[in-house]
């Protein structure tokens, strides 16, 4: 049977991708494998998981003819299995050696592996090797082509069992030069399958410590593996699933640790400590349960389900396996998962369960707590978000559903006929600042009044219900807009699988004038929402809606992407109103003097996938940034929210540096656009540390880590605006593009000011448009 595969070229990311618009680092590792190596490969694949399991990237299997069932084998111990068939015949002409040699064929994947296309960086493992420790180090590396000098041949030479090798290596002009060597028909691979690749990189490759390729051959006469052994490499001949050979049985028995079956393997990286990877935790925690009914287990999948938006895969696993009243956590998370996909009245029963436990009671509160706010029931939202703190009243979720439950909304002063209601993200005090700015200059975009004379806020989170939709209808029209709506998981619900509560029955029955107004797709790089029920909720949004404006065209394109041809055209761009403050708010003043500082923002809500394996790289790089840009001007953090100001104690601790923090999280709206106008620059990772300070004619670089950021850049089309987190040279990029800011800051804000201007022309002609569609 022939299996199919991508092309080398077809790894690549598109240009728009996520990943090509955050620079988010790709990460493979690659092994050739045949038949006869399968059992070590199979034993290798499970070293890897055992010892790093926080680590899942893709696996590249190159091979040239593996059967349906080892295929199915391999895929069984790693979710993220990528096959891609070698042919010999490329090398015709240059290897030579018998062509059924397993080193001679193990040869073209060496040298096929740098046609790989689409990663940053591939880490080859030989199907020999045995993976014995954490291998952080070198998923950190980030340049250069990096191996294990030869034991036996002295420092100049590569053994090739371990490459990392970087993207500059994997191209074509790298591959025309081992061409060029290899048509030379000089080596003799069967015996020195690295003779190419010596040759062509001459000792030029980045020297790792030999225990990431520790030979076998140094453990001759049952000498132990030495502790700090990370990677442990069985080369010669006899390999231990071919019975080993005398005078390596400690070496042996350590690859024999690895030679499991499913059950015993699934059970032990279930018994890993630390943080398990969640592809990992899925791939292998759900037969699992299925095969044990392990409770603890089924638990700590949903959780992990839970953790990536995936609340329905949560509920299904948890309601397969036996939950004993008495067993809170399990009930708990089941409630979590019910009320996240809109299943109410059975998430409450099982909360309740939950509360019966002292250690998991405070947070079973507080989700009853929220389930009774959504509904719309205060009072009941009170008494269990009450309840929660007395058990813990440290608890932050119960303190913060208390504070929404208890406070009284602000008097509405006008007729309904005369307002708009307003679905946006109301956001709590000690929230996110650009999100509680937002709603307020979504309003000014439709006049100056944003007061409840004019407008009738309705939270985006709540149950939009019989009686939520009886005061739309009694409206002048609906306004939706003030946040990034279009997420998954900030508030998951089942009605709509987006940020606003709503079913599909009374979308359907508003029967006001529509207006989406300047909604952002917010889905991160690696994050996907529910697509059937988005999707189609989706499509019967834009269809009822007289306007329909998304604030980038990044955004306008994703959910162009999702509807039906017949409705792209009803998708408009409306630029975040935030980025032309300067126009909306009355009796506007351009600062006559702006204070010296550079105001840096960094965001760290789903670190993961802002950051992958690049945190201590971005941080170092800052601490490095940092400090250069104090002789620019005085550097501060900004802190849009709570745990933004983790940079400041990141880089006080691992650094030493110290810089003042601004809790922009505490200041009402006119001191955020205030502060804003009279920096001279903002460096920022959040949308709004962009936005907002850009909407104030203040310059901005932004720390590009959610495809979002690119977007708004390429709007305005000043894409050099933009730092990836994971640029190779971040700090020298930032100091550099900082300093030509600043240089001539007059130009640069006259520049902004234009740039500006652009957006305001379009916001001004929707204007006019939505002054025919909502009456004036």
């Amino acid at each position: 049977m022939t299996t199919t595969s991508p092309s080398p070229a077809a790894l690549a990311p598109a240009a728009d991708s996520a990943a090509a618009l955050t620079g988010k680092r790709r990460i493979a590792f690659a092994s050739f494998v045949d038949e006869n190596y399968l059992p070590g490969f199979l034993v290798l694949l499970r070293s890897l998981a055992l010892t790093n399991p926080g680590v899942c990237e893709d696996f590249v299997v190159l091979h040239d003819d593996l059967r349906p069932s080892s295929i199915a084998a391999i895929r069984a111990l790693h979710p993220r299995i990528v096959l891609h068939r070698v042919g010999a015949d490329r090398y015709d002409g240059y290897v030579k050696g018998d062509q059924d040699n397993y080193l001679v064929r193990k040869a073209y994947f060496i040298l096929d592996v740098f046609r790989l296309r689409g990663y940053d960086t591939v880490i080859t493992l030989d199907t020999d090797m045995v993976v014995l420790d954490r291998l952080d180090e070198l998923l950190a590396l980030r340049e250069g082509l990096a191996a294990v000098p030869q034991f036996f041949y002295g420092q100049h030479k590569l053994n090739s069992g371990l490459l990392v090798i970087q993207r500059e290596y994997l191209s074509d002009e790298f591959c025309d030069r081992i061409d060029t060597v290899g048509r030379a028909g000089t080596y003799e691979l069967d015996k020195h399958d690295q003779g190419i690749l010596n040759a062509v990189l001459d000792g030029g490759f980045v020297r790792l410590d030999p225990r990431f390729n520790f030979v076998k051959r140094r453990l001759s006469g049952d000498l132990p593996v030495p502790d700090d052994t990370a990677i442990l490499h069985f080369t010669g001949r006899h390999k231990p699933w071919q019975g080993g050979e005398a005078g390596y049985a400690q070496a042996e028995d350590r690859w024999r640790e690895y030679e499991l079956t499913d059950a015993e393997f699934h059970a032990a990286y279930l018994g890993r400590p630390g943080t398990l990877h969640h592809d990992l935790l899925v791939h292998y925690g759900t037969p699992h349960v299925a095969r044990t009914g392990d409770l603890d287990a089924a638990r700590r999948v949903a959780l992990a389900h839970i953790g990536a938006g995936e609340y329905q895969e949560a509920v299904e696993i948890l309601e397969k396996v036996h939950v004993p009243v008495g067993e809170a956590w399990p009930h708990e998370v089941l409630g979590h998962a019910l009320s996240s996909v809109s299943r109410y009245e059975e998430a409450k029963t099982e909360l309740l369960l939950a509360t019966a436990a002292p250690n998991r009671a405070a947070t079973a509160y507080a989700r009853l707590a929220q389930i009774a706010w959504v509904h719309g029931e205060n009072a009941e939202a009170l008494r269990y978000a009450t309840a929660g703190l007395t058990v813990d009243p440290t608890h932050r979720s119960s303190r913060l559903w208390a504070q929404r439950a208890a406070s009284v909304p602000a008097q509405e002063l006008g007729a309904p006929e005369d307002q708009l209601a307003h679905v946006a993200f109301y956001m709590d005090r000690q929230g996110n600042a650009g999100d509680k700015l937002l709603p307020e200059t979504v309003r000014l975009g439709f006049g100056p009044d944003t007061s409840s004379r004019r407008w009738h806020p309705v939270h985006a989170h709540r149950l939009f219900d019989e009686a939520a939709l009886d005061r739309v209808n009694s409206r002048r029209g609906l306004v939706i807009g003030g946040g990034g709506l279009f997420i998954p998981d900030t508030m998951p619900n089942g009605n709509s699988a987006w940020q606003w509560n709503v079913p599909d029955r009374l979308l359907n029955r508003i029967d006001v004038p529509i207006a989406v107004y300047a909604v952002g797709f917010n889905a991160f790089d690696g994050q996907s929402y529910r697509a059937g029920r988005f999707r189609e909720s989706l499509r019967q949004l834009v269809e009822h809606s007289s306007f329909f404006g998304l604030r980038n065209h990044g955004s306008i394109d994703k959910v162009r992407s999702m509807l039906p041809a017949h409705l792209h055209d009803k998708v408009r761009f409306q630029p975040c109103p935030t980025t032309v403050t300067r126009q909306l708010v009355a009796g506007w003043r351009d600062p006559a003097v702006r204070d010296d500082t550079i105001l840096i923002n960094a965001a760290y809500d789903r670190a993961g996938l802002r950051f992958g394996h690049d945190y201590d790289y971005f941080l170092a790089q800052m601490a490095d940034a940092v400090k250069r840009l104090g002789s620019l001007a005085e550097v501060q953090c900004v802190a849009h929210s709570l745990d933004d100001e983790r940079i400041a104690f990141d880089l006080r601790r691992e650094h030493g540096i110290s810089m003042p923090v601004i809790p922009m999280y505490d200041f009402e709206n006119d001191e955020i656009r205030d502060l804003y106008a009279r920096t001279k620059l903002v460096i920022g990772m959040r949308g709004h540390a962009g936005m907002i300070p850009f909407g104030c004619g203040t310059p901005i670089v932004s720390l590009i880590s959610h495809p979002k950021m690119a977007y708004f850049l390429r709007d305005i089309d000043r894409p050099e605006w933009g730092v990836s987190v994971h640029d190779r040279h971040l700090a020298d990029r930032l100091v550099e593009r900082s300093r030509d800011l600043l240089a001539d800051h007059a130009a640069t804000v006259a520049d902004v000011h234009g740039r500006q201007q652009e957006l305001w022309k379009v916001t001004e002609a929707n204007a006019a448009d939505l002054r025919v569609i909502m009456g004036g």
